[in-house]
């Protein structure tokens, strides 16, 4: 887990790192969130809606960003303010993710940070996008 303080973290200041998505982590978050839409538990309805396979959470996958600044940009200590958030393509078990951020704001005043995130797929599809606001 990275630690930096607000002066340590420049703008530009990028970091990335890869998750697996697997049935286990499907799972976990059906179980977490309640969420038993067919659409991502049910396979032939996933298919006949036009997807190639069940489709993971959403929000399974904006998890990540809760990683990224909660353990790497800037690490112990972050805390989210605001995300603003846009899925661009489905995500599949078995993709391999990339999540990436880099900080494109500070605001010296309040100490915080804005940083500009992505989720690209293993084919390096943007899947989603993300701005985040965190404090220092």
């Amino acid at each position: 887990m990275n630690a930096f303080s607000y002066d340590e973290i420049l703008i530009g200041h990028a970091y990335e790192f890869t998750a697996d998505i697997r049935d286990e982590e499907q799972n976990m978050f059906c179980r977490l969130s309640g969420d038993v839409n067919p659409l991502h538990r049910d396979r032939e309805f996933a298919v006949g809606r036009g997807f190639k396979d069940r489709v993971v959470y959403g929000m399974l996958t904006a998890s990540y960003y809760s990683t990224l600044v909660g353990v790497f940009l800037p690490g112990e200590r972050c805390l989210i303010h605001e995300m603003e958030l846009k899925f661009t393509k489905p995500v599949y078990i078995n993709d391999t993710l990339t999540i990436r951020g880099e900080v494109t704001e500070k605001n010296d005043t309040f100490q915080l940070l804005t940083i500009k995130a992505t989720i690209r797929n293993q084919l390096g599809l943007t899947v989603s996008k993300a701005k985040i606001r965190v404090s220092v």
